[in-house]
């Protein structure tokens, strides 16, 4: 962050209030919000879901997203210029050029069928700002700036041929393309592992304070906001609730709500043991790999134990979810196979009869896309229940009411409304009641609260483990957030590059001495110091950050204590 000179202002508003038209009226989203940012700052803004926070983001590019409007008392004035009374020409000629934004899953956010540096050098040539070689040469050095890998030659890659943090990082890039005044972050690192995640922010501080950018960064990450910003602003429900300076704001808190926030992930579930229990799912030393290409699991060996969690956990590409379908039959494994309560499970799911297909269930990361938007939710979590247990009419409904009492949805309110109408906690819950409604032994949660806030996340946690003991389940709750394994997990499974690298009981997991590829996970999770990330980045220099510290690691390297590494 930088030093605390108050330049011109570039961003004011004031008096904004935004709408939303739903069942035939006009209803308040954002309830009056004020906001001065200066050229070089960057403000954090955070809050649970709905608070208003991208709906803000959206409205200082003057554009209100379908189904909403900004109201006429509202000021939106951008270095001058008011964006309210604007005409629509002049504010597009802002978005892209002085005015640009970075979204939360750049995956979604490329166009698949192109390059990647056809995309980047796409608003320097409209604006006809740059011609095409040159466009490409700045693309190149901004590629160098943000440390991508080969930045000569990634550009001309196509999107899904680099990986997440690379492809987050190209997003800026692209963001940075006509030297924008003003750039808005929406959640760009919340997908992303911690070591990708510490990359992503090393990148996106130096770009912003090398070119003087100012900065919108939207946020429910606490510990990330506080090494990323300058001024913390707190909403809630469409409502300012405090700003201040980021130390002040981390060191002393003035509202209730903001002292909520700070004390969240308080939950903490009692570690259980595998005695007495029977093993459910054994995964004995499989290998996979994707049609002819290269060995994506090598030797991977754990069990799973009734009425337990399993974390495994890694960076992106560490085998993770790999392991996951390998489990639930979607990917039969080159090698090694998987046992339920030591019989062995088909490797093909289609070879797999109902019964063993109903033992094994799954919950995704991503609710707004498991989750059919044209469907009811009542035909969502009807349909195991109808296709498992064979139930239908009135037996068939009160299964559904059940399974939304389960989730603590009220069912008059839930059962006829279609998922586009619920918030990502409430679509999440649909999502666990689905899984539950094939009445399962074990489900597999595949980074079920990653895309969460963190007060939401929690409740899902408190849900989940409610859930476990209810009705005795197992989880493989598969995660890149160490906060979420201390929550929930009795065991963890390391995991880097397809391999096992330690397992073990929760508490000797977070005991030293670790193996370093462990110890590099633990030392990566942000905290609640402005001064973390710059003093990593210190110690470990620029050099030995996210893919290149994992890569030096040796997956056989013995364990260290911290002093040691």
């Amino acid at each position: 962050m930088k030093p605390n000179k108050k330049k011109e202002v570039l961003l004011k508003i004031r008096n904004l209030k935004i709408e939303g038209y739903t069942d035939e009226t006009w209803v308040p989203i954002i309830k009056g919000v004020d906001l001065t940012l200066h050229r070089g700052e960057v403000m954090g803004l955070i809050g649970e879901s709905g608070a208003g926070k991208s709906t803000i983001g959206a409205a200082a590019m003057g554009y209100a997203r379908d189904g909403t409007r900004i109201t006429e008392d509202s000021s939106i004035e951008f270095d001058g210029m008011e964006l309210t009374t604007a005409t629509e020409g002049e504010r597009r000629a802002l978005r892209g050029a002085r005015i640009a934004y970075v979204a939360q899953s750049a995956a979604a956010s490329f166009n698949p069928a192109h390059k990647i540096i056809d995309q980047h050098t796409e608003a320097p040539l409209h604006y006809r700002l740059k011609k095409r070689m040159e466009a490409q040469e700045d693309a190149i050095d901004l590629y160098n700036r943000l440390r991508l890998p080969n930045p000569e030659e990634i550009g001309f890659r196509y999107p899904h041929q680099v990986s997440g943090g690379q492809l987050q990082r190209a997003m800026t890039a692209m963001a940075m393309s006509c030297r924008p005044d003003l750039i808005i972050f929406d959640e760009p690192t919340t997908a992303l592992d911690v070591t990708t995640q510490i990359e992503v922010l090393a990148a996106i501080r130096d770009i912003v304070d090398q070119f003087d950018t100012a900065a919108l960064y939207i946020t429910h990450d606490l510990a990330v906001v506080a090494q990323m910003a300058d001024t913390i602003k707190v909403l809630l429900k469409g409502e300012e609730v405090e700003e201040a300076p980021t130390k002040q704001m981390l060191d002393n808190p003035q509202e209730d709500y903001t002292k909520s926030l700070w004390a969240v992930r308080s939950f903490e579930s009692p570690q259980r043991s595998r005695e007495g229990r029977e093993c459910l799912i054994s995964v004995k030393n499989v290998d996979a790999a994707y049609s002819a290409g290269p060995k994506i699991l090598d030797d991977v060996s754990f069990d799973i134990y009734e009425g337990m969690t399993v974390a495994v956990v890694g960076e992106s590409g560490s085998g993770k979810s790999t392991t996951a379908r390998v489990i639930t039959g979607l990917l039969p494994p080159q090698k090694g196979e998987v046992l339920f309560k030591g019989e062995p499970f088909p490797a093909d799911y289609r070879d797999r009869n109902k019964e063993q297909l109903r033992q094994c269930q799954m919950i995704y990361q991503m609710a707004d896309t498991a989750l059919n938007p044209k469907v009811k939710i009542s035909e969502i979590i009807g349909r195991p229940a109808k296709f498992y247990s064979g139930l239908s009419g009135a037996a068939l409904k009160n299964r559904v009411d059940e399974l939304l009492d389960l989730i603590e949805l009220e069912p008059s309110q839930y059962y006829n409304r279609y998922p586009p109408e619920l918030s990502g906690g409430q679509k999440q819950r649909i999502g666990i009641a689905r899984a539950l409604a094939a009445e399962p032994s074990f489900i597999v949660c595949d980074e079920v609260t990653s895309a969460l806030d963190q007060l939401v996340a929690e409740g899902i946690l408190r849900l989940l483990d409610r859930l476990q003991d209810e009705f005795n389940l197992a989880y493989m709750f598969i995660t890149h957030d160490l906060a979420t394994v201390r929550s929930i997990a009795d065991e963890v499974v390391v995991m880097q590059n397809g391999q096992v690298v330690e397992q073990g009981p929760k508490g000797e997991m977070f005991t030293p001495p670790h193996h370093p590829y462990t110890d590099l996970l633990l030392s990566s999770v942000p905290e609640m110091d402005p001064e973390w990330l710059t003093t990593l980045l210190e110690e470990r220099g620029l050099e030995n950050i996210g893919e290149a510290a994992s890569d030096n690691i040796d997956p056989d390297a013995k364990k260290v204590m911290p002093s040691d590494v």
